[in-house]
């Protein structure tokens, strides 16, 4: 499994060096990647293997290229990791630039505005509050009025109801729709009903001072502080130059519509993030606490592991645990995707998160709420929308350089032709078009919000992708890659067949259920299991077990062999090697053959049909499995899999696996439940944990997390990714096209502001809610 470690870099004081020093470390055998950041002098390293010894040979390497570098370790325990919460941002182009000059900072490591959530999640080094300080007067400076607030941990433990109060947000939207009715009563009277044209421009520059003087401010504002490429410096060029060749209505017109439709968009894309949190809406509010007869009302948080909680109907389950009395149907719809309730008693295990339909239980908590089900799958939709996938990243990228290249075309518009064929009011009214269609918030918001979108479609559906990088893989599928117990079985073993020389199938069953009774072996389990009956374990005697064999042990002073052939080999004991589906487990008594037992795994029921469903999808499957090659050449043929490798301890997977990765084109997946499998799970394109029953370390190492271990929603998965990148595509041709289209007809003089703040507001807004279809489909 890779590992990442991260470096400080002293006295380089080259560009041309660190590029050197980076490839020089990237050549080095054991190192997957490196990338060294010349700004903030840092250098993280991606490794194969642990490397001892490796800060001193780095150092050996960098002071041999640039004499006098030094590389330090970075002292871990120093970085602090932040949410803030983030006001007064309404631009998505501005909120990349915040978080890029975040980044920037020499003591940051990493650095995250999610523009949807209005959060920003920072890594950095120093003292908190200082930083806080420091990065409010950098947003301020990029984008005037952006506040940045640490989130504040409520350390109470009684749950209050929460107060309904009218936000001072909420009364800031009433005074921006005011302004614009005020402004756009203005511009109608300006322009339709009033003939004296010196009254008419006084109404005129009234009604624009109104809709917009807060935008000339900020314009001003942020050309003082070096920030020239921003919507507000745009639209105050775009309208202070259809002023001045006359055009009074149109720039009036493009400054109210201007904020009519950021008001719209603003208020979509509010509408579009409740729409997707409303699909987790799965956090519980208090917890009934019992103590002795009385009940308190408390906040999940404050519960302890091993106290007892009541649940009536209609509440959330708050915290994971074992119902110690009382019965109940549960709506488990939120975390799984599952409609059909599910009906518990006294002794089930229960998740937070789920909903109690009817009946009261009491439940005795096993979890504090920090390691609970619904917790954990609350970070991981929350964090999902951090880790930004490749078009997204693209689209940044692109954003930075778009707008600029524009305003060059706009400047070469208004200035070359007239050079040539005169007219100069009517070539900078046609430049005038460009910078208006030159913001880029259409790809900005959108892009992101269509991740966004998809990731909530598909936890709606019980799965978990944990991030928009993982669900773009998901797109282009080349092969799914499966472990066989746990995923493609239920691993649930049984006794499915019972042979006897001469004694019954009773007796036999009865000596190997004692001769198993000190095994926590699950096929221990199953034969201890279909015994059914108290094991009278006094009665056994000199109980040893057999390393790679079997065991031993006495039983009513009869000597008694249990375990593989090998075992009656090494004894002597004639019996014959039995071929079957399964663990055969041969059975001696007194140095002599008297039968087997064959224990099978049982396939999951959907195991077939969704092994179907996605051969139909053009995509290769394997099995890699440590069980015998027999076993799993069986099961793979049941299911349909194409090609099946068994016998292979964890190395042996991550070995083939990477083959596998090397054959197919396109991503490769792997599902799989076990500890064992955490290895491959990191090293696959997309990795899948059956997330029901799967351990702790496959859900940590895992890409995707399926909470029902249902395979089908492989192919669910698979279907949003399908979507999301449809949508997402359809979202940037839509915007490229109509800018494009508009900047020809504003250059043919086939076009006006109109359709310009159309090509920009406009658009965006359709692609907010072309996004959102996501959801729907």
């Amino acid at each position: 499994m890779k590992r990442e470690v991260i470096y400080n870099i002293k006295n380089l004081h080259c560009g041309g060096c660190a590029a050197k020093i980076e490839n020089a470390v990237n050549s080095l055998s054991y190192v997957e990647n490196a990338s060294l950041n010349f700004m903030k002098k840092t250098l993280l390293i991606e490794l194969k293997e642990i490397k001892e010894n490796l800060l001193e040979e780095l150092n050996k390497l960098a002071d041999n290229l640039e004499p006098g570098t030094i590389i330090e370790e970075i002292l871990t325990k120093k970085n602090t990791k932040v949410t803030y919460n983030v006001e007064n941002l309404h631009c998505g182009g501005c909120a990349s630039k915040v978080e890029d000059a975040i980044k920037e900072l020499p003591h940051v490591l990493k650095a995250t505005l999610n523009f949807m959530k209005k959060t920003l999640v920072v890594e950095f080094s120093g003292e908190r509050d200082e930083f806080l300080k420091e990065i409010k007067i950098l947003a301020d400076k990029i984008e005037p009025g952006t506040t940045i607030l640490e989130v504040e941990e409520d350390t109470t433990e009684e749950y209050v109801e929460p107060e309904k109060i009218v936000s001072s947000k909420q009364g800031r939207s009433y005074k921006e729709e005011i302004g614009v009715a005020v402004a756009l009563f203005l511009f109608f009277l300006g322009t339709f009903g009033i003939e004296n044209t010196g009254l008419k421009i006084a109404v005129l520059v009234l009604a624009y001072i109104v809709s917009g003087g807060n935008v000339v401010l900020k314009s001003f504002k942020n050309i003082t502080r070096g920030n020239v490429f921003d919507e507000n410096f745009l639209m105050t060029i775009a309208t202070f130059g259809a002023f001045f060749i006359g055009e009074y209505s149109e720039a009036v017109a493009v400054m109210i519509f201007y904020q009519v439709g950021e008001y719209f968009q603003g208020r979509a894309v509010n509408n579009s993030r409740k729409s997707i949190e409303g699909l987790m809406d799965i956090r519980p509010d208090f917890a009934n606490i019992k103590t002795g007869n009385e009940m308190k009302k408390v906040k999940p948080e404050s519960v302890k592991v091993g106290a007892v909680i009541v649940v009536k109907p209609g509440e959330k389950i708050p915290l994971d645990g074992v119902v110690i009395k009382g019965n109940a149907a549960l709506d488990t719809s939120a975390l799984t995707g599952e409609s059909l309730p599910l009906d518990v008693k006294a002794g089930d295990a229960v998740l937070s998160g789920s909903i109690n339909r009817n009946g009261v239980i009491e439940i005795k908590v096993d979890k504090d709420f920090y390691h609970s089900t619904v917790n954990k799958i609350l970070e991981l939709v929350e964090n999902a929308s951090n880790k930004k996938a490749d078009t997204e990243k693209f689209i940044t990228k692109f954003a930075k350089y778009y707008t600029p290249a524009v305003v060059v075309v706009a400047t070469m518009t208004a200035v070359i032709p007239p050079l040539f064929v005169g007219d100069f009011n009517t070539w900078l009214y046609r430049a005038l078009i460009f910078l208006v269609i030159s913001c880029p918030c259409a790809l900005v918001v959108s892009i992101p919000l269509g991740f966004f979108s998809g990731i909530g479609a598909a936890s709606k559906k019980g799965i978990l992708i944990k991030g928009g990088n993982h669900l773009e893989a998901l797109y282009k599928v080349g092969a799914v890659v499966f472990d066989k117990t746990g995923t493609i079985t239920k691993g649930n073993f049984k006794v499915t067949e019972v042979f006897t020389s001469k004694m019954s199938e009773d007796e036999l069953i009865y000596i190997s259920a004692h001769g198993e009774a000190y095994s926590n072996h699950p096929i221990a389990k199953s034969i201890v299991e279909s015994y059914g009956k108290e094991i009278q374990i006094e009665k056994v005697k000199n109980y040893k077990e057999i390393e790679g064999q079997g065991v031993s042990l006495a039983l009513e002073n009869k000597n008694i062999l249990l375990g593989n052939y090998k075992l009656m080999e090494t004894n002597n004991i004639k019996c014959p090697e039995v071929d079957k589906i399964g663990t055969i487990v041969y059975v001696a008594v007194e140095n002599k053959f008297e039968g087997y037992l064959v224990i099978s795994d049982e396939l999951k029921t959907d195991s077939e049909k969704a092994i179907s469903s996605i051969k139909k999808m053009g995509i290769k499957t394997y099995m890699l499995t440590g069980d015998n090659k027999s076993v799993a050449a069986n099961i793979g043929e049941k299911v349909g899999i194409d090609k099946v490798y068994g016998g292979l301890l964890p190395d042996q997977k991550v070995n083939i696996f990477e083959e596998i990765q090397n054959e197919v084109d396109g991503n490769v997946i792997f599902v799989g439940d076990g500890i064992n499998d955490a290895p491959v799970l990191a090293r696959a394109d997309v990795g899948m944990a059956m997330g029901g029953i799967g351990s702790d370390a496959a859900i940590e190492a895992a890409d995707v997390v399926i909470m029902t271990d249902e395979l089908t929603k492989i192919v669910d998965g698979i279907d949003v990714a399908k979507v999301t990148r449809k949508i997402v595509t359809q979202n940037i041709i839509l915007v490229l096209v109509i800018k494009l289209a508009v900047m020809g007809l504003g250059v043919m003089g086939e076009a006006t502001m109109w359709e310009a703040i159309f090509a920009d507001v406009g658009v965006a807004i359709l692609t907010i809610f072309n996004s959102i279809r996501i959801l729907k489909k």
